[in-house]
């Protein structure tokens, strides 16, 4: 490809001299008035360039070339040699694709990009480069390895040593090197030891100038040195007196020591990792680096324990070792830098040892775990057992002036009657047996039949009732302290009904409700009653689900209010979509920054009942628990030291001793569609055990079983 004049390349240039005169003349006079920055818009471009100038900028230029990188980046390399511009490459970046010049003062470099979505394109961009510690390059010089920043220099000059030395001291003096004199140099060293077998070396100093570039610039050592082909090496570098003596500590890396300064470091691995790495080029000599990790390798409790064998660049190999690690602490030298590498493994010893204390940790935390798991189900199942034997089984009377198609019995509370859908709910403190007698005696003699039902144990029972093409479905259900029940159907449909509710007078707030600032989820400091439970897996930190209860004080209206403002303080967004709102209840969905979340307000003895609950999708899923869309999950554990089985919908799942436990992490899983299922559990010796659970589209339960044979629900999810 051949060299063309800026600006002819394609008709945008000119239209871009017609439109922007005055910002190309800025630039180039910017560029002009420093004379170690080049004027990167006057460089050659190749031919057939197409240059960006949505973006000027004096100090870059941006062109795209219809040839690929592989073909353009030596086009370009031999564009710029061709008008005096020397390549090199920069210590330790021997792969890199970008190029760098330099001529004279000034320093250039490219670098290349593929054309957006074109392979067969590529991209060229021009930066100036500052050089900041220039020294002379032999004419027709090869192998050239330059930093401008310290200064370093590598390289093979073409002439004798005699040329070359007589090159350098003619050159090295045009640009302000002065030879350093045993006077001069008595503020870094005692003695300049200029002898080299082979060759000649010539120490140098640089006064600070703005004009030249050059600030603070340590004294350089130039050693030339005679090789077999006639020709003579060029080595400059910082003088080795004017580098630090000794080091300091950088931050560790992989939790290996770090001399400071380096030019570049890396690492493989942890602190805490079996097998940790750290690799580092020093800017200092090799004896100060090898005392710096005689220092600070003792400060950490390692030990020298003799020689390693030299690998290729090494010139320093030491092994090394603590109580639990051994390693090998490796030093060569490359360029003018000081190359670190320090390896660490933990001995079989010790990961043995670290492994027998993990277990054990593993084997009391779930052991913990275990004994917490028991202690709760036996609450929950002392619990529910006070809370049943409060239920009274005393026979029902029916309340008087009821305006539901079927009678209420006297002790009805919170009565919720919707004769346009044909839906009555209401609580009770009398017993799951006295309801369903109380209904069966109401029901018969009015003419309405039983079908029998699989569901009728103490705690919950449904009744299906049928007249004249009518029917009547009731699922009478102990939930906590009270028994839940709920009809729908046919037979109780009421044409233009309204709603009817027992009046409940609410007693105004003496108050504003006050946020306690020091619970998770929001509540007032006015309650009579709280509780917060989260649930996640052994060992977790983010738990899948958090749930709310509390008793206020307090009008439903005020609660509402109260929740949401408060809610809305934390980011939460509510759901209109489903929301029920009335003096008796209230249910709202919200969207939380965590996942979606659900406020149940209802009214009892004189207070407001609050559930709020929030769900984290994103912990559910890493754990493996989320539920499929529109149904709900099951996880089924045993910490017993039997095998039991659960059926449930038909399906009987075996659950193998320790499932869930220590030795199994995961127990069965099963998906359900959403519903209230009624679920068996059988152990070797033990009578089955009946329950039944109700889960939502969306929710995630387990079920553990204890060592006894009881069986604990929890809602993970």
């Amino acid at each position: 490809m051949s060299m063309i004049k800026r600006g002819t390349q394609v008709p945008a240039r000119w239209r871009l001299l017609a439109c922007g005169l005055f910002l190309m003349a800025s630039c180039s006079i910017s560029a002009a008035a420093d004379e170690g920055t080049v004027d990167v818009h006057a460089l050659p471009q190749l031919e057939g360039a197409v240059e960006d100038n949505s973006r000027p900028d004096p100090y870059r230029v941006e062109y795209r070339m219809p040839t690929p990188q592989a073909v353009t980046s030596p086009a370009v390399k031999k564009l710029l040699s061709a008008t005096g511009w020397v390549p090199y490459v920069r210590p330790l970046e021997e792969k890199s694709t970008t190029l760098n010049f330099r001529k004279g003062r000034q320093g250039l470099s490219v670098h290349f990009t593929q054309g957006l979505g074109r392979p067969d394109q590529s991209v060229v961009y021009y930066s100036t480069d500052r050089i900041y510690s220039n020294v002379p390059f032999p004419e027709g010089a090869s192998d050239i390895v330059f930093d401008g920043t310290r200064p370093y220099l590598g390289c093979v000059a073409p002439e004798t040593l005699d040329a070359t030395a007589e090159f350098y001291k003619t050159q090295m003096d045009a640009i302000g090197w002065r030879k350093l004199t045993p006077e001069t140099a008595a503020r870094w060293t005692n003695s300049l030891d200029e002898t080299v077998p082979n060759g000649v070396r010539a120490f140098y100093e640089h006064a600070d100038s703005e004009i030249t570039g050059f600030y603070r610039q340590k004294p350089v050592v130039l050693t030339l040195t005679r090789r077999d082909d006639g020709r003579t090496n060029v080595d400059i570098r910082v003088a080795p007196f004017a580098l630090p003596s000794e080091l300091k500590a950088d931050g560790d890396l992989a939790g290996l020591p770090r001399p400071n300064p380096t030019k570049t470091a890396k690492s493989l691995g942890s602190a805490s990792s079996n097998k940790r790495e750290m690799s580092a080029a020093a800017m200092a000599e090799l004896p100060a680096v090898l005392a710096f990790y005689h220092r600070e390798l003792a400060a950490r409790g390692w030990q020298e324990d003799g020689s390693a064998p030299l690998a290729p660049g090494d010139e320093v190999a030491i092994k090394i070792s603590n109580a639990e690690e051994t390693g090998v602490l490796r030093l060569g030298r490359k360029y003018d830098f000081t190359m670190v590498s320090l390896t660490a493994q933990v001995k079989e010893s010790a990961l043995a040892a670290r492994a027998k204390a993990k277990k054990e940790a593993d084997e009391k935390f779930f052991s913990n775990a275990a004994a917490a798991a028991q202690q709760v189900i036996a609450a929950d199942e002392a619990r529910r057992k006070a809370q049943a034997a409060a239920l009274s089984d005393a026979p029902l009377n029916a309340l008087a002036d009821s305006k539901t198609p079927v009678p209420l019995p006297e002790n009805a509370e919170g009565v919720k009657f919707e004769g346009n859908d044909g839906h009555l709910e209401f609580a009770s403190t009398s017993s799951v047996r006295a309801l369903t007698a109380f209904y069966r005696a109401s029901l018969k003699p009015a003419g309405w039949k039983e079908q029998p039902s699989v569901i009728n144990q103490p705690n919950m029972a449904v009744m299906e009732f049928s007249k004249s093409g009518k029917s009547i479905s009731m699922t009478v259900m102990q939930m906590g302290p009270k028994v839940n029940v709920s009809a729908s159907g046919s037979g109780l449909v009421m044409a233009a009904a309204m709603p009817t509710a027992v009046p409940e007078v609410q007693a105004k707030s003496s108050e504003p409700l006050k946020l306690d600032t020091e619970s998770q989820l929001p509540v007032p400091t006015q309650r009579s009653s709280t509780s917060l439970a989260t649930t996640k897996l052994p060992g977790s930190e983010t738990p899948f689900r958090r749930e709310l209860e509390a008793s206020i004080p307090a009008p439903l209206g005020d609660v509402l209010a109260f929740y949401r403002t408060e809610l809305g303080k934390l980011g939460w967004q509510e759901k209109t979509e489903g929301a029920t709102v009335s003096t008796e209840r209230a249910q709202i969905d919200f969207t939380s920054p965590q996942g979606p979340a659900v406020l149940k307000l209802g009214r009892a003895k004189g207070e407001t009942i609050v559930n709020l609950a929030q769900k984290n999708p994103d912990a559910a899923t890493k754990a493996d628990i989320m539920p499929k869309p529109g149904q709900a999950r099951l996880m089924l554990g045993n910490i017993g030291p039997k095998d039991a089985s659960v059926t449930i919908n038909k399906q009987t799942i075996k659950i193998a001793a320790g499932a869930g436990g220590p030795q199994s992490p995961k127990g069965p899983m099963l998906d359900l569609a959403p519903g209230t299922y009624q679920y068996a559990l059988r152990m070797p010796g033990r009578p089955a055990r009946t329950e039944t659970l109700t889960v939502a589209a969306g929710d995630a339960w387990g079920l553990m079983v204890g060592p006894t044979g009881e069986v604990l629900p929890l809602q993970m999810y």
